[in-house]
């Protein structure tokens, strides 16, 4: 055994030498504007007496023709810009957003994306495209998404919106409320995500487009049979009508299709790693596991992955997405709206794997850092070739109804009822066939065994360099001869939201007083889901020959992750998932289990009864105006999860082992929890002078647990084969699969900012915020019993309850945007915008199996060895920069993208601790307007390649990394 002292390498953490010159280059433009910009404040506040009009007094090199001399009507990303400074500047709470008064002018491919854009707000990558959100680097689960003022539901068993689902093309306005006010529906600790179509009465003119756009993408390329060519098509109508004594309606639709592939390539450890004992060797089995106790206890031990595989995919991606909205006003003092949206998404993928399957077996000559963290071993493994077709429909429905009536001229009554859904079924099709000491014709192997040498070693780059025993070549199909599993797993996801609110908003007449809002809301949300496995192996070697030689297939790709350093693996034996069920079963898909019952389904009901006020007021201290509001909500939550429970029987295996398998007896177990909380809040906006304003807030909020996490059932997680030598070796194995006794984390929270506005292009504004929490989540074991063969034994299961430790998060950001009109033609046309956050937690998420465990019976902590980690999406930087340049007929924009490190949690919980690495990434726009009606405009996606890297679980220890490629995109927008 060698143990040699080595730091994790792990990627420079600051900003990327593209991000850096990029950042670096347009900051002191933007500190050169602010004299200039302070020159033009007094020019411009007429102009900004009246933000959001989309027109702006401007020099004589700016003017163009327009409806008045010396106006002009901005459009494009100017547009855009100036319409969401405007938005920060009207709101009362602490906002930032993205806004534009066109339809289809969100400067970016999907919502995901355009969000990142925003001060403080940043994405998560999968696919290659931005979905999960966090805000001022703090996680999704803080955070709440609405769309048009309601919550929405998604598939995957959070609260976070899966922001993909919605095309930018329909979608009119962003707005993060990073600060509360009762009249929110509830709100979030990092903040809330309002999604915004546009009511088309507001909208106020007509406006018929269509826009087509191809995309190429060079690793889809690669893929044998594929161009990597895709599109995407959007259509949209808006207009209103007169109907004479029956008044105003208005009506907007808009559709869009969307087919295309997101191109990956990934090497992936397991979701399960194991703490091995580095004082011991074991030749011929499974690496000794220490305990929690023995690496508290200062044990040495290395990180290792239950297995490693490459995976190659080819996918394809189609979505259907419809919004639709009508406004109807039969007179000035009612406005009624009805809105839609629907999107259908299905996509599937074909995998083709090589997995080592056996990382803990027989390990040799570790070599590891003081956190565990492996540079060099040896083993021997199983090597797998698996072939899976995995398919997946989610459909997204929702929509409301909501009606304004001016009762008299002080009271105004709203009341909205809405509804939002989501479904999703996942199909996976997988076949695996191993090494074996013969191959498919009965003749012994170069090796002649099934277990294959390999060393794993970390070279210079963060990809690890595995080199498999060349007398196993693993491009031979011949190899791949036993061991033969055909299995089906189903997985079903549905989310349901049905909610309805009123409100009562009274104006008053002169006071310190202006307005008080009273209200109430009654939501019920529903989240259920189920797993189901069908599971069939044989032995006949004859039936594994004939199948194996009839569903050979060439491997589909070139230049398989040849952009990883130290990657080793380029290509291996494939097979045809389809051709390999047929084979094997004569059918392509033998249907799910009759009983899809299981211990691991979640059936989980919430309610929700809210009520608030809120006053906002206008007065005056000294000489410098104040305005604001403040108000208390009060939201009580009950929950009832309903689980099952099963019992066990033990199955002896050959080998002496032993199994253990579910009776198929269930008993449901239902547990409730019901929570009451009061949030209250405070917004004060000091106008210093016109144009610069300090706002400060103070306000109380929480984020509740995600749906899946309130599970009631168990997860019985047996290793591949499930062989144990005794039943405590088995049973230890059990978790829960949620805790439906948790409560909503809460947190008090302090903002103030400072904001300056010289001009309706430019802001200069700097924020710093404080949030102390209470009930932040630890691992715990509660006893429970189980039924085995008809005797009652006890266990204790690992779950996850709120924590009466404190916690606190701190941070600022700064933002600036400045357009440099005060610069020569053809400068005049360059724009800016930079953002900037910086936080700093304490916060604590201990990992499941070798982080701290808390006893309640006793009270005690057992600790562990593995540091906690932080909120789960925590990253300490994040920036965003753009330059843009708008001239005539010509616009581009550049958009810098940069996120430190962060934990990311597994959906559900109760999994150890995993880690995205400090990621950046580069995306250019650019058009040209061919005439007054066509567009032609690109687009460009990672343009560097930027991968995804995640270690777990520890910082450091890969896991797994994915290359996406860049994306182009190309098209034709028409406008009526």
């Amino acid at each position: 055994m060698r143990v040699r002292q080595t730091c994790a390498r792990i990627p420079f953490s600051g900003l990327h030498l593209r991000g850096a010159l990029l950042a670096t280059a347009a900051l002191p433009l933007a500190l050169i504007a602010s004299p200039a910009s302070a020159q033009m404040a007094e020019e411009t506040r007429q102009a900004q007496a009246e933000p959001g009009t989309g027109t702006l007094e401007t020099p004589a090199s700016d003017q163009a023709a327009g409806p008045d001399e010396g106006e002009i009507v901005v459009t494009g990303i100017r547009q855009t810009i100036q319409t969401s400074i405007a938005r920060k500047r009207e709101e009362t709470a602490i906002v930032d957003a993205l806004s534009s008064d066109e339809i289809g002018d969100l400067p970016a491919l999907s919502v995901g994306e355009a969000i990142q854009t925003i001060t403080g707000a940043t994405t998560h990558r999968e696919k290659g495209g931005a979905t999960e959100i966090a805000i001022r680097g703090l996680g999704p689960f803080l955070s709440n998404a609405t769309f048009n003022g309601r919550e929405a539901t998604n598939g995957s068993g959070d609260r976070s919106v899966n922001f993909n689902q919605f095309p930018s093309e329909l979608i009119n306005g962003i707005t993060i409320y990073k600060t509360q006010q009762a009249n929110l529906v509830e709100g979030g600790v990092a903040g809330t995500i309002e999604l915004e179509t546009l009511r088309p009465l507001d909208f106020d003119r007509r406006r018929i487009q269509g826009e087509i756009k191809f995309n190429y993408s060079p690793y889809q390329d690669r893929i044998v049979g594929e161009n990597g060519l895709g599109w995407r098509g959007t259509v949209s109508y808006v207009d209103q009508f007169s109907v004479g004594g029956l008044g105003e309606i208005g009506i907007s639709l808009g559709f869009q299709r969307n087919d295309t592939n997101n191109p990956e390539e990934t090497v992936a450890g397991s979701s399960t790693w194991t703490a091995c004992d580095a004082t011991i060797v074991v030749a011929d089995d499974n690496c000794e596991a220490i305990t929690r106790e023995q690496g508290a206890a200062g044990a040495p031990y290395f990180l290792v992955p239950n297995s490693i595989a490459w995976r190659q995919i080819t996918e394809n991606d189609r979505r259907d997405a419809f919004f639709g909205a009508v406004q109807w006003q039969p007179s000035d003092r009612l406005d009624i709206n009805i809105d839609l949206q629907y999107s259908d998404r299905t996509y599937s993928e074909q995998r083709n794997d090589l997995n080592l399957s056996e990382m803990r077996y027989g390990l040799t000559n570790p070599v590891f850092d003081e956190n565990g963290v492996l540079s060099h071993v040896e083993g021997l493994t199983s090597i797998e070739a698996v072939s899976t077709l995995l398919t997946r429909a989610e459909e997204y429905l929702g929509g409301g109804f909501d009606i304004s009536w001016e009762a008299s001229d002080r009271l105004t009554l709203v009341a909205d009822l809405s509804y939002s859904r989501t479904r999703r079924s996942e199909i996976e099709r997988s076949t695996r066939l191993r090494s074996d000491p013969l191959d498919i014709y009965g003749n012994p192997t170069p090796l002649n065994n099934q277990r294959v040498p390999y060393v794993y070693d970390i070279g210079e780059g963060f990809a690890p360099t595995i080199t498999i025993d060349p007398r196993f070549d693993i491009t031979n199909h011949d190899l791949f001869s036993d061991d033969a599993r055909i299995r089906r797993d189903q997985a079903d996801r549905n989310n349901e939201i049905i909610a309805g609110r009123i409100d009562a908003i009274y104006d008053l007449d002169g006071g310190f007083l202006s307005q008080i809002d009273i209200g109430a809301r009654i939501s019920r949300l529903t989240y259920d889901d189920f797993d189901d496995r069908v599971e069939i192996t044989q032995g006949d070697r004859a039936v594994d020959r004939e199948v194996n030689l009839a569903c050979r297939r060439e491997f589909q790709q070139s230049s398989f992750l040849t952009e990883a350093p130290g990657n080793s693996i380029n290509s291996w034996a494939t097979f045809d998932p389809i051709c390999l069920f047929e084979g094997y079963l004569g059918t392509e898909d033998p249907g799910r289990n009759e009983d899809v019952r299981s211990v691991a389904n979640r059936d989980v009901e919430e309610r929700t009864i809210a009520g608030y006020v809120m006053g906002t007021y206008e007065s005056q201290i000294g000489s410098t105006p104040i305005r604001g509001n403040f108000g208390v909500r009060v939201v009580n939550t009950r929950v009832t999860s309903r689980g099952l429970r099963s019992g066990l029987e033990i199955v002896n295996n050959p080998d002496g082992s032993i199994s253990l398998e579910e009776t198929g007896a269930f008993e449901t177990v239902t547990i409730e929890s019901e929570s009451t909380r009061i949030l209250p809040s405070l917004n004060a906006i000091f106008e210093l002078q016109p144009n610069v304003l300090l706002r400060l807030a103070g306000y109380r909020a929480m984020s509740r647990p995600n749906p899946s996490a309130l599970g009631a059932g168990r997860s019985i997680d047996l290793e591949d084969g499930g062989e144990f030598s005794s039943i405590e070796d088995a049973i230890s194995q059990i978790t829960a699969n949620g805790s439906p006794r948790l409560k909503p984390l809460m947190s008090w929270n302090a903002d103030a900012s400072l904001e300056w506005y010289p001009n309706p292009d430019s802001i200069l504004a700097g924020a710093v915020y404080y949030k102390s929490f209470t009930g932040g989540f630890i691992p715990v074991l509660i006893d429970e019993q189980f039924v085995i063969d008809g005797e009652t034994i006890t266990v204790p299961v690992a779950q996850t309850m709120n924590s009466d430790e404190r916690s606190r998060i701190w941070g600022f950001e700064l933002s600036v945007s400045n357009r440099f009109s005060w610069l020569p033609a053809p400068l005049d046309s360059l724009g800016v915008r930079l953002s900037y956050n910086y936080a700093d937690s304490n916060f604590q998420n201990e990992d499941i199996r070798y982080g701290d465990v808390f006893d309640p019976e006793t009270g005690e902590i057992s600790e562990g060895f593995l540091a906690p980690a932080n909120v789960s999406g925590f990253s300490r930087h994040v920036l965003s920069a753009q330059a843009y340049y708008e001239r005539g007929p010509f616009s581009f924009q550049a958009v810098y993208n940069y996120r430190s490190n962060y934990y990311q949690e597994f959906v559900g919980g109760n999994s150890q601790l995993r880690y995205v690495r400090g990621n950046d990434t580069v995306d250019l726009r650019a058009s040209v307007d061919l005439t007054q009606n066509v567009s032609l405009r690109f687009e460009a996606v990672n343009l560097f390649d930027e991968p995804k890297i995640t270690d777990m679980p520890v910082r450091g220890s890969v896991r797994q990394y994915h290359y996406y490629g860049p994306r182009y995109f190309l098209g034709v927008r028409l406008r009526i």
